[in-house]
Formats: C-alpha cells, structure tokens, sequence
C-alpha cells in the first residue's frame, strides 16, 4: 500500500498529514502550515481564552496522533507529519490583531523559526523523541515566531 493510500485510509494519520498536505513533495512543512491557515481563521473566531484552550488541546492530542503516525510508519518525525506545524502556527498566531497581513507575518516568522530551527530549538529536535519530541520543537518555534509578531504588533500598532 502506498504512503497516501494509508494516510487517506486512516483518520489518524490523515490529521497527522495535514489533510493530505504532508503528502505533497516539496516543502511538506510548508504546505502544511499553509492549510493550518483557515484553520487558525475558525479558531481565531473564538475569545481569546477559548482561542488558547484549542490550541493547547489540540497540541495535547497531537502529541498522540503524531506517535501514533510515526510509530505505525516507523519513521521518526517523517516529513509528511505537519500536526506539529499547525500547532506551531496555531501558537504563533495566539492574540494577533485582526486583518490580512498579520496572518501572512505569522506563516513568514513561523516558518522562519521552524527551518532555521534557533537553540534550543535544534537541541530539542534532535534529542527528544516520540509524539512529544514531534511536537515541541514546533510549539517552541511557534512562541519564538509569537515573541516576534507581539514585538511588531507593538511597533505597529
């Protein structure tokens, strides 16, 4: 069975996945935070408490799906996995003003974070494993990429 084939057949990995978008090859990472985008849109309908609870309970069981995914594949961290990234995003975007261009300011930062991947961001990538090592470097991109938005936020606004 091919690699899409399992992620389309099971709703666990599909979530893991991105809905399909981990499966594109090229910049998997990217395209995944790509689609967290109307995503975050949704959420970001909510109040700001509401807002932050989504996002730590979505990280919480990404955790879980992203083990889960990894172990049945027996890949650690594949690429394709890009629950981590819409988290991570999910993180970066938490307060951010309403228009446009703030959304597009967050991808840019996160994806900044998440590729060049700063102390202790390459530490915890490298060093812890599982569901949890998935996901933490993601989430701490995120708040990396968050500190950054906030600064112009304040700048700007």
């Amino acid at each position: 069975m091919s690699l899409s084939q399992t992620v389309f057949k099971n709703p666990i990995h599909l979530l893991a996945f991105g809905f399909g978008s981990g499966l594109l090859p090229k910049a998997p990472g990217t395209w995944g935070t790509l689609v967290a985008i109307p995503i975050w849109y949704a959420l970001s309908l909510l109040s700001l408490p509401w807002y932050i609870a989504a996002t730590v309970l979505l990280s919480v069981v990404g955790i879980g799906i992203c083990h889960y995914s990894a172990k049945k594949l027996g890949v650690h961290d594949h690429p394709g996995i890009v629950w981590d990234e819409f988290c991570g995003y999910f993180v970066t975007m938490i307060a951010a003003p309403a228009g446009w261009i703030w959304p597009i300011i967050g991808f840019i930062l996160f994806r900044i974070f998440d590729i060049i991947k700063p102390w202790p961001i390459e530490w915890l990538d490298k060093k812890v494993h599982g569901g949890f090592g998935i996901m933490i470097d993601d989430l701490l991109a995120g708040v990396f990429a968050w500190l950054v938005l906030q600064g112009i936020v304040l700048v700007v606004i």
